[in-house]
């Protein structure tokens, strides 16, 4: 489907993720017929130089400088090497921050960034640059993670339950879909938490929701294959990351709807969650497309 994905911003900080997520980045590229930007945000040392004298914050500048154009160097020459058609963006700030204005200024669709591992305090309670970038874009931001192998798209996961806005979900997911030829799984999760039922209502529960589930409209003349599944599990997040995991799903779509700021910065929301935990790769559609 080319014309659906325009313009990509891949993110780098030339790490194994960030190659990793390049190779995404570029099988997006070639499907879609996009062009690809690449982005290198160098750390900004300026609130540590006001104190400084004059020699150090000289010396610190011309070292700002001298990461630029080493970044802008090695992304040259990975442009020669992989014969990419990239667009070299170098700036100097806070990643997060650079990568929100690149995208907004270069009118992107799509941000693809490579996912670090974290320790648990981080992933509940400070974030990632990568979840900084999911709270505030306003396009779709694709979190992958360091594999092995070509990337594929043959089975794609998007999780619902039943909100109105999932139907922008469905609707990223078949254009996904339809480009890679992709299957596509629509997934509930039915969340237990710790209450304990018996084997007979759990068995009418899951009969209601799947009843629900195939209840959904179906598109005109579909051509993609589509499948509902329930899955049990203690709550969304966990539900979520074991069935994409256990089924060797290729590419989970997912969108961020939290709109409470205390509840996205402290808890997170479950895309925040599902994104911490999983080694699947995960197409994050921002809040703004929930409305």
């Amino acid at each position: 489907m080319p014309g659906f994905l325009k313009k990509i911003l891949w993110t780098t900080d030339f790490s194994d993720e960030a190659q990793e997520a390049l190779l995404y980045a570029d099988a997006f590229r070639k499907t879609f017929k996009a062009q690809l930007i690449a982005l290198h945000v160098v750390p900004d040392f300026s609130s540590a130089l006001y104190s400084t004298t004059y020699v150090i914050r000289g010396e610190l500048s011309k070292r700002v400088d001298f990461l630029k154009r080493e970044a802008k160097a090695k992304l040259e020459t990975l442009k020669k090497a992989k014969k990419l058609p990239l667009k070299i963006i170098v700036k100097e700030g806070t990643a997060s921050k650079k990568i929100i204005e690149t995208a907004e200024e270069e009118k992107v669709d799509m941000i693809v960034i490579g996912r670090r591992g974290m320790s648990a305090i981080e992933k509940l309670f400070i974030g990632s640059v990568a979840n900084q970038v999911l709270r505030t874009s306003s396009v779709p931001v694709l979190v992958t993670k360091k594999k092995s192998g070509k990337p594929q798209f043959k089975k794609i996961l998007v999780p619902t339950d039943f909100e109105d806005q999932e139907e922008v979900e469905r609707d990223f997911a078949w254009k996904l879909a339809k480009g890679f030829g992709s299957d596509i799984t629509l997934l509930h999760v039915l969340e237990l938490h710790d209450y304990e039922f018996t084997p007979k209502v759990l068995d009418e529960m899951f009969k209601l929701v799947l009843k629900r589930l195939k209840q959904r409209k179906k598109r005109e003349k579909e051509d993609i294959k589509v499948k509902e599944e329930v899955y049990r599990a203690i709550n969304a997040s966990i539900g979520i990351v074991d069935y994409a995991e256990t089924h060797n799903f290729d590419l989970i779509v997912i969108s961020t709807c939290v709109q409470g700021k205390l509840e996205r910065f402290f808890l997170g929301s479950t895309t925040e969650k599902v994104i911490s935990y999983s080694h699947v790769p995960i197409c994050a559609l921002p809040p703004s497309w929930c409305a």
